[in-house]
């Protein structure tokens, strides 16, 4: 494939962003942020969680308006704010979770509001047009077809077929390859490189690092809401593409993975304690602090993770790290009966735990702290009593009564535990900082005593004080004699732990003590430790998941 440069050597890049500030009331989310994409180019944008990367896809689709700095497309000023057209011709975004309408067929959502002929639809006219436009760019789906019943990779095609006829010249893509298997990513990126050819300039995010080196000319990186490094893929080394987002330098006399994807240690695998190498498959339980309380054995969801055997001692706290899509957060949901694994078992303290009841699980021992407090974990128009006593409602009064007396007492309790800052028991929840609110949860999921403890990205939006104390509650659960599981991609959060297991893609690929560097584990948790191997099976296998 020709390169990006030889095609465009004279001509304005596709979007140039310079000086790009956004805050939002005291936090900085972007700090002076330059990014420039040239026609044809496949350009990866890459950084930790907080590094500013969704601010910028709002403020280069429109969504948000900069505080300063300026941006252009083809040489031109980008469009005024609110011309949301114009900025469609431009630009397109196709995001990790699908924008399509999943009722309407293939042909109504590629028209969408701009149906040809006018108010009155002709449908042979509207699906000739669409399998027209799906044809130009090479989409092979039938127009007729409701898009709910289409695969990921299918509606991922036309998301951008209807992007590209706005006339779009880029396309941001947000995630692409999370929910899709080897055959679909390879499918998805043969269609990248076609539309390329034709000058489409592509924005890549992603948290798998591995796809960055099979697919894009260029890399840049953001961390902390700051521009870091820009670079060409081919001249960049992976450990140092690492060592950019963590801000770790590696260390001196170590191996550096070449740009041509050799590893620089056997068999890519990071090292655990002692030198030896990580198991790649299932993780048990270490700690000689007390028994087994968690296990689960072959617990597999289709889709989300492969089999996976865990086990969770008394005193001891483990981290199941990784990105979007690596099967971190579904562990952690289908534990506390959220969702109901495909097989495999989940036991506490060797007591059986129905497979998708958060009842059965909650009255097994399984405590639950979930991923967004807002719209998982709070009522926020109800007191803070009443939201920190949401599991022990039939212990608060008989026949199913709730006395408030009782619920006021037992969340006085919760409130001097944890130190929740609050003007008293009856305070509304929405009237506490993010800190506060999030220990309220933890409150909640602590109320019924539990023998395990789940919690899922416990500081997320909460400031640098509340975290430290978060994460000491649930450290104290384990010293206490319970268990815990914190699932992150946060590093802050994962060390706390005992141990970490690193997840990518549904399974489990490294295991760490507490001895773990942030870019060995961040290159663990991005896929780098893999290299090809998820790849490699799919020659004569096409469309199967290795």
């Amino acid at each position: 494939m020709t390169g990006p440069g030889s095609r465009t050597e004279g001509t304005p890049p596709a979007v140039h962003a310079e000086g790009i500030v956004k805050r939002y009331g005291a936090t900085l989310a972007l700090d002076g942020v330059g990014l420039t994409v040239r026609p044809g180019e496949a350009h990866a944008l890459v950084g930790r969680n907080g590094a500013g990367k969704s601010t910028l896809v709002s403020v280069l689709t429109g969504m948000n308006r900069p505080d300063e700095g300026r941006i252009t497309f083809h040489g031109e000023p980008a469009p005024h704010h609110g011309d949301t057209e114009a900025w469609r011709s431009r630009v397109a975004c196709v995001y990790q979770r699908s924008m399509v309408v999943p009722e309407l067929t293939v042909a109504e959502n590629l028209f969408l509001n701009r149906f040809p002929g006018g108010p009155r639809i002709r449908w042979p006219e509207l699906r000739a047009r669409a399998r027209e436009l799906l044809g130009e760019y090479g989409v092979e789906v039938d127009p007729a077809a409701r898009t709910k019943d289409l695969g990921v990779e299918q509606r991922q095609f036309v998301e951008i077929a209807r992007a590209l006829s706005f006339g779009a010249r880029t396309v941001i893509l947000d995630e692409p390859t999370a929910q899709l298997d080897a055959g679909g990513i390879e499918r998805l990126f043969a269609k990248l490189r076609e539309l390329r050819e034709q000058g489409v300039a592509f924005l890549f995010i992603s948290h798998h690092l591995q796809e960055v080196y099979e697919l894009c000319d260029t890399v840049t990186v953001y961390r902390d809401a700051r521009h870091v490094l820009t670079a060409p893929v081919a001249e960049l080394p992976r450990r140092d593409l690492v060592a950019a987002m963590t801000a770790e330098e590696a260390e001196e006399g170590e191996e550096t993975e070449e740009a041509d994807g050799a590893p620089g240690r056997a068999g890519g695998a990071p090292r655990a304690e002692g030198g030896a190498v990580a198991p790649t498959f299932q993780a048990e339980g270490v700690s000689a602090d007390g028994g087994p309380v968690l296990r689960t054995r072959g617990l597999a969801l289709e889709g989300e993770f492969e089999p996976v055997d865990l086990t969770v001692r008394a005193g001891e706290v483990l981290g199941l790290a990784g990105a979007t899509a690596s099967g971190n957060t579904a562990i952690g949901e289908t534990l506390a009966g959220l969702r109901r694994q495909s097989r495999g078992t989940v036991t506490v303290r060797d007591r059986a735990v129905r497979p998708g009841s958060v009842p059965h699980a909650l009255d097994a021992g399984i405590g639950y702290v979930p991923e967004d407090r807002h719209i998982q974990g709070l009522v926020p128009q109800r007191s803070v009593a009443e939201n920190a006593t949401l599991t022990v409602a039939d212990q608060l009064g008989k026949w199913g009564a709730v006395l408030p007396s009782r619920t006021r007492e037992f969340a006085r309790k919760m409130i001097t535990s944890l130190d929740i800052k609050t003007s008293g028991p009856s305070q509304p929840v929405s009237g506490l900082s993010g800190g506060n609110q999030q220990k309220v949860v933890i409150a909640r999921a602590l109320a019924r005593d539990p023998r395990v403890l789940v919690a899922v990205r416990p500081t997320a939006g909460v400031d640098v004080k509340s975290k430290d104390a978060l994460l000491g509650v649930v450290r104290e659960v384990a010293d206490q004699g319970r268990a815990a599981l914190i699932v992150s991609d946060e590093l802050d959060d994962l060390r706390v732990c005992d141990r970490v297991l690193a997840l990518f893609h549904g399974r489990v690929v490294a295991e760490y003590g507490t001895g773990w560097s942030d870019q060995e584990l961040v290159a663990a948790m991005e896929g780098m430790t893999e290299q090809q191997e998820r790849r490699e099976p799919r020659e004569g296998q096409e469309g199967n998941a290795s």
